[in-house]
């Protein structure tokens, strides 16, 4: 009988290796090879198929993904193929860590992690290990590279990571190559899609909610996702240098986390942490010189023609305009005045000076008398997209604006590609902008980056990166000849942009006359506006409109009591690309303030306060439509009016065409 089990199993092992696998690889594979999330519903699997690795997720036991391959294509070679698994290993974690700023003051931080070391059975013999990490949300996972003797310096052509989707799901994403991502979110089937960029957000017919992303970009080309042919199947598509190279490395060396997002409802995945969980911690110590704040500037002026950037008889940036602008900030409790169009160069676009001022701003006089009013001047650096003319005098412009008590700068990449070659989400362009956020905190300057990368978290780990553009903002209802944003825009951002970090939208706009091109403006109700300073996140955020069109309006209350920082906020209800409601509590005292907008269609919404303290008593003051309310032939009745709510009311609010309520909560 031995001797005839010796045989099944030369025979068992015979068959094993016509498969294609190794009896050791094949027994690994499946030892060790599943981890899940800690409240046990979503399953992530690691396995072989004919030498070759792939992972596959559920939820409930219904798959999430089907078998996905991983792997690189290098300049020297392969590691996608005649791979096997060298050992798997488990942990845990859980921990609890405090924002400096943000939309809560806590997170937690509490997944199960699998690290799988895989070899590559090729003569060179090299080695990558996946590491996984699953939350109760979610999960994320990268590759690491370790030290070894056949893999030093490296060059990275393709990035093989695939999505494998079991349906033909319901996405709202932007074309990969839209400048500076903004562009309008285009609602499609998987199949339908091309080459987009992340995040990628997704409906499921069970109802389930997906967005794909990535976080911690760090010396690496942002991720893009490609579909596969006429599948559901997505492969990232790294953003290449402009010689066609994807990523040059030196080991040992990590890439970003690939992230997922899976939530049982919209509101859901703007309530998740999972990005910014897999980004490292603040590594600039003591940030206690970081505040949040909503400011003003001569930006939307420029766009209605009053004023120019560059220096001329309608100058904006006059050291009188802007101290007029500073008493109005002074006035109305606002943080500081954003003022572009300061500096030498904005005349040809092609070498700007940052530490030159036109003669008629005198920056010494301007950020003295800001100073005795409490109020900062904001700084800014339009580069043009030249990066080099940038780095070189990139430290004595922080310095110069540090020497003014200047603390906040928002940086610009207006121009195409980088250096007129390069695109702003290669590597190039990632390295970049990380050496501008870490030079800036060397002089604890707080950074709002314009025509940047897509954000990936980064500000957990330096926090002085406090907002940024990477949408279609405001500014389009100012100048764009297709009429400006549609109403829908901004039921969707939240659920797509607004996933990957806050959004510097520049909501606020009280005037929607366009004077320069009348067929152009803004197309939300007044109302709708002031609730955008609830929907849209962002620590340091804008009131777009000249003062002018502020002074004497009742509804600008809401704006200059509107916070920026929050202890905690909730979603009470939302469908994606048609209405949202939002809510957020006040870091400073126990305060709610909401805001609900809808998209072109008028609604009736149930404001449910279920989310206040119970047992305390709240005075609600509320700025609605009013009657004959709507975007595109009378945007500007508002109702305003109090009442007394307790956590147990709910409120039924009608909203216009494009329109919204919002509201402040003071606790009695």
């Amino acid at each position: 009988m031995k001797g005839h089990h010796k045989d099944l199993l030369k025979v068992f092992c015979l068959f094993v290796v016509l498969m294609g696998f190794s009896p050791l690889t094949f027994a690994q594979t499946l030892k060790n090879s599943k981890v899940k999330s800690p409240d046990g519903k979503i399953v992530l699997e690691v396995g072989l198929d004919k030498s070759k690795i792939y992972y596959k997720v559920s939820k409930g036991g219904k798959s999430i993904l089907n078998p996905s391959f991983l792997g690189f294509e290098l300049k020297d070679g392969s590691l996608k193929d005649n791979l096997s698994v060298k050992n798997i290993s488990h942990s845990k974690f859980d921990e609890t860590w405090k924002q400096p700023w943000g939309e809560e003051i806590e997170v937690r931080n509490h997944y199960n992690e699998m690290k799988v070391l895989v070899k590559d059975n090729s003569k060179l013999s090299r080695e990558f290990i996946i590491d996984f990490k699953v939350y109760d949300d979610g999960f994320g996972f990268r590759y690491e590279f370790p030290k070894q003797k056949n893999l030093n310096e490296f060059v990275i052509m393709d990035e093989l990571t695939e999505f494998n989707f079991p349906e033909d799901h319901k996405t709202w994403s932007i074309p990969y190559n839209t400048e500076f991502y903004e562009g309008l979110f285009k609602s499609n089937p998987i199949s339908k899609i091309d080459t987009v960029a992340t995040p990628l957000t997704m409906e499921t017919k069970s109802g389930l909610f997906l967005t794909v992303h990535q976080a911690n970009l760090t010396d690496y080309a942002s991720m893009n996702l490609a579909k596969v042919g006429n599948s559901t199947k997505l492969k990232s598509y790294l953003t290449p240098w402009a010689t066609g190279e994807k990523v040059f490395a030196k080991a040992p060396f990590n890439t970003p986390w690939r992230t997922m997002i899976i939530a049982n409802s919209a509101g859901d995945l703007m309530l998740s942490r999972l990005m910014l969980n897999l980004n490292e911690p603040n590594k600039l110590g003591d940030v206690s010189w970081i505040k949040p704040g909503r400011y003003i500037g001569i930006w939307w002026a420029i766009h209605m023609e009053k004023y120019t950037w560059k220096a001329g008889p309608k100058h904006g940036a006059n050291t009188e305009n802007v101290l007029r602008y500073i008493d109005f900030a002074a006035k109305h409790n606002f943080s500081g005045v954003l003022v572009e169009g300061w500096n030498k160069g904005w005349e040809d676009w092609k070498d700007f000076k940052f530490t030159e001022p036109y003669p008629d701003f005198d920056i010494k006089k301007i950020t003295d008398y800001a100073k005795s009013k409490n109020v900062t001047l904001i700084g800014h650096h339009e580069t043009a997209g030249n990066t080099v003319n940038y780095e070189n005098q990139m430290s004595d412009a922080f310095a110069y604006y540090k020497k003014y008590g200047v603390d906040v700068v928002k940086t610009g990449y207006v121009g195409g590609k980088l250096d007129g070659k390069q695109p702003h989400s290669s590597q190039y362009g990632v390295r970049h902008y990380r050496k501008v956020i870490e030079e800036a905190a060397k002089h604890k300057i707080m950074i709002d980056n314009h025509e940047p990368v897509m954000p990936t978290g980064l500000q957990r780990t330096l926090p002085n990166l406090m907002t940024q553009e990477g949408v279609r903002g405001q500014e389009w209802d100012a100048w764009s000849k297709d009429g400006g944003n549609p109403p829908e825009h901004t039921t969707i951002i939240p659920f797509t942009r607004g996933l990957a970090g806050p959004i510097d939208f520049t909501p606020g706009t009280f005037n929607f006359t366009n004077p320069v091109l009348p067929n152009t403006k803004v197309h939300t109700t007044l109302a709708k506006q002031l609730a955008l300073s609830v929907v849209i996140y962002s620590p340091l955020q804008m009131a777009s409109d000249m003062i002018e069109n502020y002074e004497n309006n009742p509804a600008f209350e809401f704006i200059t009591s509107c916070p920026t920082d929050w202890s905690k906020t909730v979603v009470p209800d939302a469908k994606i690309g048609e209405f949202v409601t939002i809510a957020r509590r006040d870091k400073a005292t126990d305060n709610w303030f909401l805001g609900s907008i809808t998209n072109k269609d008028a609604r009736t919404v149930k404001l449910d306060l279920k989310f206040l303290d119970p047992n305390k008593k709240y005075k609600a003051k509320i700025f609605r439509d009013g009657k004959g309310a709507d975007y595109e032939t009378n945007p500007y009745p508002i109702i305003i009016e109090e009442k007394e709510v307790d956590s147990k009311t709910i409120l039924s609010v009608d909203l216009a065409r494009s329109g919204g309520v919002a509201m402040i909560l003071t606790r009695q």
